[in-house]
This record gives structure tokens, C-alpha cells and sequence, in this order.
């Protein structure tokens, strides 16, 4: 069974793995390049203009946020496809970080969308535009994590005083009132 910390560090390994120019074999130089699907993958790295993309993630409580960032000729921006482009492109960075946190921890990992991607386009200049775009997954497996938000702040605060003050009453039975309460017995 693996700890929520154990989860959280083999995606975060995943996802490091993913540097441009890693291979498979660790310290060899003729090992297989990683085929993550990104733009950048694409042609000759010497002869080719090479396209700067990658991605990122973070998370928040019990869901992961992949961050993705692009260039994009603007010309291919008038595109009518380029959520669908960028939809694909979230399928291929979830797959290979599942495939990935597998070789790493020989264990599974189970991401479900949790809705559609924001993608935010900026112009560079006449040719480029800058993409960027982050998506939210449920990371499964999760166990005893909080969702982010989940109820009022004064009912988290409540419900962890409580929690606190019966500790006490519990734990340590026979402890001694402190000499200074001077409050009358409910």
C-alpha cells in the first residue's frame, strides 16, 4: 500500500524524467530517447528549428495540475483544432506519466480528467504565439486527503479544536486540573 507520500514522489520523479534528451537507460549514452509525444520530439535536433515545449506539474490536496507551455506559429493558430491539439497533447503527458510512475515504483497510477483544459494564448510577435495551458487530474489512490475547500474554514477550525481539546480527556485520564482554572464544572 503506498503512502500518500509515496504517491506524491513517484509522479514528481515521473514527471522530472521527462527532461528534454533523457533515455531510458540511466547512464548510458546509447539508450533509447523517451518519446513523450511533445512538439519538441518532432525532426533532426540539429538540423530542425526546434519547438520549446514541456510540461509541469503540481499538486493541490487530491488532484495534480499539469501545466503545459508551447509556441506556436500563428499560422497554425488559425487552426479551428488547436483545443483539440492541446486536449491530445494532455492525453499523451497523463499517459506517459502513468507509464512512468509504473517503471518507477512498479506500482499504477490512476489520473482521471477532472474537466477541460484552460488554454491561454499570447502573441510574441507577427509569427509566434505563446501557449500556455494546464489541466486538472484526480489522482486516485489517494487515501486520507482532504479535497481543498471542503467545507467552511470555521468548520475545519471548529472540528480541529474539538479533536484537540478531547484528546486530553482520552489519552490522560488521571491529569491534574492546572491550578490557575478557576471556571465552575459543566
Amino acid at each position: 500500500m503506498a503512502t500518500v507520500y509515496d504517491i506524491i514522489q513517484g509522479i514528481s520523479q515521473a514527471a522530472a524524467n521527462a527532461y528534454d534528451g533523457s533515455q531510458y537507460e540511466r547512464y548510458s549514452y546509447d539508450g533509447e530517447e523517451k518519446k513523450i509525444g511533445l512538439k519538441r520530439e518532432e525532426g533532426d535536433p540539429i538540423l530542425d528549428s526546434r519547438v520549446m515545449d514541456g510540461f509541469s506539474v503540481r499538486f493541490h490536496g487530491d488532484k495534480l495540475i499539469v501545466g503545459y507551455q508551447s509556441e506556436m506559429l500563428l499560422k497554425d493558430l488559425h487552426n479551428q483544432k488547436v483545443e483539440d491539439e492541446i486536449e491530445q497533447m494532455f492525453s499523451k503527458i497523463a499517459s506517459f506519466l502513468r507509464k512512468e510512475y509504473k517503471k518507477i515504483t512498479k506500482n499504477s497510477i490512476q489520473l482521471t480528467s477532472a474537466g477541460d483544459a484552460t488554454i491561454l494564448l499570447q502573441n510574441m510577435s507577427r509569427i509566434r504565439t505563446w501557449v500556455q495551458a494546464s489541466k486538472i487530474y484526480k489522482i486516485g489512490g489517494l487515501k486520507g486527503v482532504e479535497p481543498v475547500g471542503a467545507g467552511t474554514p470555521e468548520d475545519r477550525l471548529d472540528d480541529s479544536i474539538k479533536k484537540w481539546l478531547a484528546i486530553g480527556k482520552e489519552t490522560y485520564p488521571k491529569a491534574t486540573k492546572p491550578e490557575n482554572v478557576t471556571r465552575k464544572e459543566k
